[in-house]
């Protein structure tokens, strides 16, 4: 799931660094305003955002990775079983291209999945679950996740019900572990095996990848596929969602402490 602002619809795809330095700038204002609020209003620690090198983070992070490798490849095995999508190796690209892209890509949708988890799992998310707020908490973050999307090309009504699904997914994701590497994993390698990759256009993007590893034909119907708006616009998505949120639920993944406000010193 990526925000089509970081992207205009007539520029070429040449600049990796006009992608990556906005994605980049919103991820640390994202961090800077989540520990400052933690810090003022809650009196919680910087590790209380998630963020930080303790624990198991490598270990969430790479399960998040995998978690979002299955749940895109039992989308695409739907929509390709049931005749709606096709996919064929690249040959029209170099093969230098192609690895030019995966290497660019991989750093684009890496701080572009930063960027959307600091905002909409971070510090917003973390203190009405900190309020015992949960529910609360995710509603609100996954409607803002979703109407952050509204404007993406070709967006329809089932891709802005999918994007609204895949932030509860993405929340539920932050509450199994309470950090943020777990959904940064799921994140980053949804979107980065759809575009680069499987060549679909991601939230109705196609400028991310231009020479991926497959070439993917969209043969409808749309409600299924998603059509130009890609693989998240269908049925195919939510049922791959899902099925997903409850492979989390089941996962033995270990909990990190939530970091509780710090009472303020009286005189």
């Amino acid at each position: 799931m990526t925000q089509s602002g970081a992207v205009s619809d007539d520029r070429p795809p040449a600049s990796s660094l006009g992608l990556i330095i906005p994605f980049a700038i919103a991820t640390v204002v994202a961090i800077l305003l989540g520990w400052l609020c933690g810090h003022l209003f809650e009196k919680v620690p910087f590790r209380a955002l998630g963020l930080s090198f303790r624990g198991n983070w490598l270990g969430h992070f790479a399960a998040g990775c995998v978690v979002g490798t299955v749940a895109l490849v039992s989308a695409i095995i739907v929509a390709v079983m049931t005749g709606g999508l096709t996919l064929a190796f690249n040959r029209t690209s170099a093969g230098s291209a192609i690895a030019t892209t995966l290497a660019t890509t991989i750093v684009i949708f890496a701080v572009g999945a930063a960027s959307e988890e600091t905002l909409f799992r971070g510090y917003l998310l973390q203190t009405f679950t900190r309020s015992k707020m949960n529910a609360v908490g995710v509603g609100l973050t996954s409607l803002l996740f979703a109407f952050a999307h509204n404007n993406n090309p070709d967006v329809n009504s089932l891709a802005l019900l999918n994007t609204l699904i895949a932030g509860v997914w993405f929340a539920l994701a932050y509450l199994k572990t309470r950090d943020l590497w777990f959904p940064l994993g799921i994140h980053l390698m949804w979107n980065w095996l759809q575009g680069p990759v499987f060549g679909i256009n991601v939230s109705g993007i196609a400028e991310f990848s231009p020479d991926p590893v497959l070439r993917a034909t969209d043969a409808g119907p749309v409600w299924l596929t998603g059509g130009s708006y890609g693989i998240e616009g269908g049925a195919a998505c939510t049922f791959a969602l899902v099925l997903s949120m409850a492979v989390i639920y089941f996962l033995p993944l270990g909990t990190q402490a939530p970091s509780p406000a710090t009472p303020v010193p009286t005189a």
